[in-house]
């Protein structure tokens, strides 16, 4: 029987790995030292609570040296920790797999070998000696001892390789500092310049109105705008703390909200995506989380049950504050609303609170001005919509000037939001309106009068023939509206699906022939009887004119309604305007060849 074996390990393909298929660029390897200056001074504080919490880094001639006042390692643990990259067992042994600390101790080190060939490590825990750990990135090491240090705690110290020079340049070295570290609790600085202050601006200190102002602060340096108003959130189980900014713009709900979010106060990404659901779309977080799992890299969060339930919560926290704010500040609420009533009227779609939110405070469009649908519930015994803003701007005065009251639904969410309001509310009764209903709502005319119309019905219906149109004569305001034309939504989807079919090859034009219908119903021209331009026109003799006439007003009629122009429409209303024009200019003798 062979005795078991270990693996040996091509550190230069480790890094490798690490560099190109696992961190997304070799500025990480800052913040891994970092993380564990960090991870030493907590191991320190848990001892001493009053002991320093410093990290400063030096910058020198090709390099860099990263100082802490943690813990330190005695010589048997600087092995330990450096020679077993990874064996969480060591890790336990030495202390270092808790809770409170962000990373590994060896694959910190390791990832400093992405931008160095050598790295140093000067080492002193409580009375212990000091030690040197010296390690190269073809895999490896010495540990020696060195001359004594005073101050316990750890210098990492590194040169780096041709062509990694730009991560080690001060200006870069503070930037990625900054970037990555100000709101660790622990006061770090670069060459001498203080970096952070172990306070980030979330934290509880100072009164009310300064952390505010401070939050407001931050928004407008690192984000580039002055929040509309800022919500605290708080996440016990996620050990998450933090604020969401609302935007003072309109956002793009189309395009993902990013957040800025920090795992035990180091950054973990500038623009993750998925903290909040798709309607939050109107903020954007700066938030810190101990217990939500990070991804291998340390640049996401791992997508599991835990995220799923923060997101439910801080979703919670949202829609808590726009129903506060609806109750104590209305105003308020308005202005929000005319910023991000978008993102409002997604989340309705799917909470009660916002529905009724929605109901009392959102503006819609009628037929008798802007108004909430708590106000037209009190002026309509249903409400009665369009879904189309075409359809809605071609009966919208129509319909008002029978008394009906009608909502323009054709905006995002409006239709889906009504008919949500009729499932929260059993008792709301609301109905899509088809416009071929106004012509009942129309007063017919006195049977003497249609009897006398018929035969300039039938001229004009003879002049629609090429077009299928119906034409009828009724009575309704206002006065100065000589036209309407009416088509209900099943004739208009027949029609459409048949010049469809006409365009298309024979395999195309089989499936569509299939979903025909074979609805024969035929859209409306409806005339005017109060308007004076048509009871003129129904006492002309000469059918001709009255022809062009009804032609003209058909064209009108689909124009002012947004229809769909067709070649067979277009050919009858150049007929129509060219043949009225040679009623109104007469041929003379000399115009004749």
């Amino acid at each position: 029987m062979s005795a078991a074996r270990n693996f040996q390990v091509d550190l230069h393909g480790l890094v490798d790995l690490l560099s190109h298929h696992l961190y997304s660029s070799p500025r990480v390897y800052l913040r891994e030292l970092l993380q564990n200056a960090a991870d030493a001074i907590t191991a320190r504080r848990l001892v001493d609570p009053e002991a320093p919490a410093e990290i400063h880094i030096r910058t020198i001639p090709g390099g860099l040296e990263v100082s802490d006042s943690g813990i330190g390692l005695t010589a048997d643990q600087v092995s330990e920790l450096l020679a077993t990259i990874g064996r969480s067992s060591k890790r336990d042994e030495i202390g270092f797999a808790r809770e409170e600390f962000l990373g590994q101790f060896g694959i910190g080190m390791l990832s400093a070998f992405m931008v160095a060939d050598e790295i140093a490590v000067t080492t002193k825990a409580a009375s212990a000696a000091t030690t040197l750990w010296v390690g190269t990135a073809d895999g490896r090491y010495t540990v020696t001892e060195a001359p004594d240090r005073e101050a316990i705690g750890t210098t990492v110290s590194l040169t780096a390789r041709r062509n990694a020079e730009q991560w080690v340049v001060p200006q870069s070295v503070r930037d990625l500092a900054l970037y990555f570290g100000s709101m660790l609790p622990v006061q770090i600085t670069v060459d001498d310049e203080l970096v952070s202050d172990g306070l980030a601006p979330w934290d509880r200190v100072g009164t009310a109105g300064e952390r505010n102002a401070r939050l407001v602060g931050y928004a407008q340096e690192e984000l580039g705008f002055t929040p509309f108003d800022v919500i605290n959130l708080k996440v016990p189980d996620a050990g998450l703390d933090g604020v969401a900014f609302v935007l003072p713009f309109p956002a793009n709900p189309a395009e993902r909200a990013t957040h800025r979010v920090y795992l035990k106060r180091m950054l973990l990404s500038d623009g993750l995506e998925g903290l909040l659901p798709e309607w939050a779309f109107f903020v954007r977080c700066l938030v810190d989380t101990s217990e939500l799992r990070p991804t291998a890299s340390r640049e996401a969060l791992y997508d599991g049950p835990h995220l799923e339930e923060t997101k439910e919560a801080l979703a919670d926290q949202l829609r808590g504050w726009l129903v506060r704010l609806g109750a104590t500040n209305p105003k308020r609420l308005n202005e929000f609303l005319r910023i991000h009533q978008l993102g409002v009227k997604a989340l309705a779609l799917h909470d009660d609170a916002m529905m009724e939110l929605v109901e009392r405070f959102v503006p819609f469009e009628t037929n008798q001005g802007r108004m909430t649908l708590h106000e037209v519930r009190e002026r309509a015994e249903e409400i009665r919509y369009v879904a189309s803003i075409d359809e809605f701007r071609q009966i919208a005065g129509v319909a008002a000037a029978q008394g009906v009251l009608l909502v323009d639904a054709g905006y995002t969410y409006d239709a889906d939001l009504l008919e949500r309001l009729a499932a929260v509310h059993p008792d709301v009764n609301v109905a899509r309106f088809d416009p071929t209903e106004l012509a009942t709502a129309f007063e017919a005319l006195d049977p003497a009068i249609e009897l006398a119309l018929r035969p300039f019905v039938a001229a004009a219906e003879e002049a629609l023939a090429t077009v299928g149109c119906e034409v009828v004569v009724r009575a309704f305001d206002p006065p100065t509206l000589p036209v309407l034309y009416l088509v209900d939504r099943s004739a208009a989807f027949a029609a459409e699906l048949r010049a469809t079919r006409d365009k298309v090859d024979g395999l195309w034009a089989g499936v569509l022939g299939a979903l025909d219908t074979h609805d024969e119903s035929k859209p409306q021209l409806v005339l005017n009887h109060r308007s004076p331009l048509v009871r003129r026109l129904a006492s002309f003799a000469d059918n001709g004119v009255v022809g062009l006439a009804i032609e003209g007003l058909y064209g009108h009629a689909l124009m002012l309604g947004h229809h769909p122009i067709r070649p067979a429409d277009s050919a009858l209303v150049n007929r129509s305007f060219l043949g009225l024009l040679e009623q109104a200019v007469p041929a003379s003798a000399k115009d004749t060849p």
